[in-house]
């Protein structure tokens, strides 16, 4: 493997440093999903409404303030906003820490969620890889919240046995805190700042992504998918506690087997899904396990050992769309648009957050648990219709060049040489950014041509 090849030391220390930071943010929401009804409920004398609402408004801040904190950090530096959304993260959790009632814990949650550095954090990463590498270095980011999830599932319950859900408010907040100093001291200072289209959104692309019709589909699935996520943390660990009659400082001990068996069971799918071009079937038939898994907690929710085998089938669903879906917008999303297409695409992620904890907790209140999973099934059922509708993906991958800096003319002409080379399936050259972003085709692509092709062209910058 030549050096171009590999990610160098510098990349590697950017990509690990804000992975981190990503994760330690991550673990602040993720690590109360478990405990907080009880919590709630015990400590604060609230009921299942408010008790959804704190654990869903983080994403409803989170969800209006993402874009506009991804372009403030190209007019105000990318480390002076990851500071202030840290600052505010941090301000947010120790307010729910230090809280005796509802109202505040919920006002804590939202000024958390408005913390919202998702997108400045991965321009930063942009400014700091090179093209070639930035996929690999957003991979390890989102593996990085795949592990703070299933982590926090397996240690929440313990944290709040030894330090209760302030607590955990509070050790939040403080990583929080450590977390600005890692982009202190650890995150290197990129040598130039500039917008990337392939993960930056860009207000002038909005409307094409929001008319994209596969597009929609997709976002419309995250939305879904996590609505059904924060509902099921309504309900789901009183109905363990009821139906198992096991104390919730060990429940840990139900989502340990359950998280392992269900990542067991999730990579052999999506490996033959890539490698067998049957991304469309796999995705299509874990939104079917989804739906009938939501079906029947509707039925069976005291049913301790339905319980256990209906919660296995659902991460099993949940972490194979999880992993899914952002291959697929990788895939569909038009080249040039890449990055608003995620800017899209995580907001309804966050959105969907807000709407199930609000809705999964006035439900259970007014309702019963029952009713939760029956929402819940009929949002993932209409996403099952609109993913059946869906055009299968193109089988291809997304591939990233530098190329010098030209004037738009020269970039439209070396896009096009791009794009008639054998497995070049979409070339789209951005001359004021200086690289290449091709879809090339998974099967097989003329790698050496398109490395002769910007060869050539660095060479002609370079005798001008």
């Amino acid at each position: 493997m030549t050096d171009s090849e590999r990610m160098s030391a510098f990349e590697l220390k950017s990509a690990v440093s804000l992975a981190s930071i990503y994760g330690l943010r991550m673990l602040g929401m993720f690590l109360i999903l478990p405990v907080f009804v009880f919590y709630a409920e015990h400590e604060l004398a609230a009921n299942h409404t408010q008790a959804g609402l704190a654990l869903g408004i983080y994403g409803l801040t989170q969800a209006a303030l993402q874009l506009p904190f991804g372009m403030a950090s190209d007019r105000w530096g990318r480390k002076r906003v990851i500071y202030f959304g840290l600052a505010l993260f941090a301000l947010g959790s120790f307010i729910a820490a230090i809280s005796h009632d509802i109202r505040l814990t919920i006002l804590g949650r939202a000024i958390q969620g408005s913390g919202a550095i998702s997108a400045a954090v991965t321009a930063l990463l942009a400014d700091l890889t090179r093209e070639e590498h930035r996929t690999k270095a957003m991979a390890m980011i989102g593996g990085t919240i795949g592990v703070t999830f299933a982590v926090s599932l397996i240690a929440g319950p313990a944290f709040y046995h030894w330090i209760g859900v302030p607590g955990i408010f509070a050790m939040t907040g403080v990583l929080a805190l450590l977390a600005m100093a890692v982009v202190r001291f650890v995150v290197p200072n990129p040598r130039i700042t500039r917008f990337h289209s392939d993960t930056e959104a860009t207000p002038a692309r909005l409307k094409d992504v929001l008319k994209n019709v596969e597009l929609l589909r997709l976002n419309f699935g995250i939305f879904a998918l996590h609505a059904a996520q924060m509902a099921l943390f309504v309900v789901i660990p009183l109905a363990l506690k009821k139906a198992g009659n096991i104390d919730q400082n060990h429940h840990w001990m139900i989502y340990l087997p359950i998280m392992v068996l269900s990542f067991v069971l999730m990579v052999p799918a999506i490996i033959y899904g890539e490698k067998k071009f049957k991304l469309k079937e796999i995705f299509v038939a874990a939104i079917a396990l989804m739906l009938v898994t939501q079906l029947f907690l509707a039925g069976l929710i005291d049913d301790f050992r339905a319980l256990l085998v209906l919660l296995t089938a659902y991460f099993v669903s949940f972490n194979l769309l999880e992993a899914t879906l952002p291959s697929l917008i990788s895939k569909i999303a038009p080249a040039s648009a890449k990055g608003t297409a995620i800017g899209v695409y995580n907001a309804a992620q966050s959105f969907g957050m807000f709407l199930g904890g609000a809705m999964g907790g006035a439900l259970s209140q007014h309702y019963g648990p029952s009713a939760v999973f029956l929402f819940c099934s009929l949002l993932i059922g209409i996403w099952l219709i609109a993913a059946s509708r869906m055009q299968r993906p193109p089988a291809v991958r997304t591939r990233l060049f530098h190329v010098r800096e030209m004037e738009p003319v020269q970039a439209a002409e070396l896009a096009r040489r791009l794009a008639a080379l054998g497995g070049v399936a979409e070339a789209v050259v951005v001359g004021e950014e200086g690289v290449a972003i091709l879809k090339v085709d998974q099967r097989g692509w003329d790698e050496a041509g398109v490395m002769k092709l910007i060869e050539e062209e660095r060479e002609h910058g370079v005798s001008q």
